[in-house]
């Protein structure tokens, strides 16, 4: 049994999915700020529409952000997206933390 939906035609249409990505500076000394600017510009030049920005606080000062955005579920696989955010500039590590499928 297919989960996704199908149009008349028998053909598969795709939808658009809402992402959580997770990043972690690596340190409590970075300007969340920028790190948050870098990022949403990264999930931009993916494809992606960022909705929503949170921060997270993780422990000892260090604080996670937490960017919430659509892309078409045609894109396929972040992995890409997560090489970009990784390489930028005082990021420790990203992760996908949730993937759900819009409706409507």
């Amino acid at each position: 049994m297919s989960v996704l939906p199908v149009n008349l035609r028998g053909q598969t249409k795709m939808t658009n999915v809402v992402i959580t990505l997770k990043v972690m500076p690596n340190s409590p000394e970075v300007d969340m700020e920028a790190l948050e600017s870098n990022v949403k510009d990264e999930i931009e030049k993916f494809g992606g529409d960022v909705g929503k920005v949170e921060f997270e606080p993780i422990g000892y000062g260090l604080t996670a952000l937490k960017c919430i955005f659509v892309m078409d579920e045609e894109k396929g696989s972040t992995d890409p997206l997560e090489e970009a955010v990784k390489a930028l500039d005082n990021v420790e590590s990203v992760e996908v933390v949730d993937v759900r499928r819009a409706i409507g």
